[in-house]
């Protein structure tokens, strides 16, 4: 499982007041990349960068995991689920947005709640299981492409460390199976360029006996 943070910069948590007079806690587990826009691209490590796709949540949005909304990760923190229907998740321009339904009489509700009003809980976070990806090079930089995720679980944290480019993975944010991926990526890399070295080297030992 892997995890990763919002800060109150990108897209804010926030309690809404709904047209039938209930309120629901609201925000996005995950934002899309935009082009020219750094916010919404990740840094693992100097140098690599992930980016999430528009379509990386659809699989799992049409196909309906039963994802938990959690307070910190915290399953003590039960705020809600999609299979109860007390959470619903939909994708926009901006990325995987949340809506959990509040209820007044809910203790973790009502401390959660008050710490987004007091503006001391303004970050979000999505834990997910990578089921498509790809890695590009751009320039100075190594990309990872998220292309699609089992969800497991989304909500508001109250320690957004993982903000943007501004700092990289830590090791209960799945660093090991980034590296890995990244690692099998390169190998790839090596392997096709000493296939083609191998290729051209047999060409010219042809060339010369020609």
């Amino acid at each position: 499982m892997q995890r990763r943070f919002l800060s109150r910069e990108q897209v804010p948590v926030r309690v809404e007041k709904r047209d039938d007079g209930t309120q629901a806690i609201v925000g996005y587990g995950a934002v899309f990349h935009r082009e020219g826009d750094d916010g919404t691209e990740f840094r693992l490590w100097p140098g690599v960068y992930e980016r999430v796709t528009a379509g990386a949540f659809n699989r799992a949005l049409q196909e309906g995991d039963d994802v938990r909304g959690l307070f910190n990760h915290d399953p003590d923190n039960l705020l809600g689920r999609t299979s109860s229907g007390t959470m619903s998740l939909s994708v926009d321009d901006v990325g995987l947005r949340y809506e959990i339904v509040m209820d007044a009489s809910d203790p973790d509700h009502q401390r959660v709640s008050a710490k987004i009003d007091r503006g001391d809980l303004t970050g979000s976070s999505f834990a997910f299981q990578i089921e498509g990806e790809r890695w590009d090079k751009e320039g100075d930089r190594e990309v990872r492409w998220i292309d699609s995720v089992a969800l497991y679980d989304v909500g508001p944290v109250s320690f957004p460390a993982y903000e943007a480019t501004t700092t990289g993975l830590r090791s209960d944010d799945g660093a090991a199976e980034v590296r890995a991926s990244y690692d099998a990526w390169q190998s790839g890399i090596k392997e096709r360029t000493d296939s083609l070295n191998a290729i051209d080297q047999a060409r010219l030992r042809i060339a010369e006996l020609s």
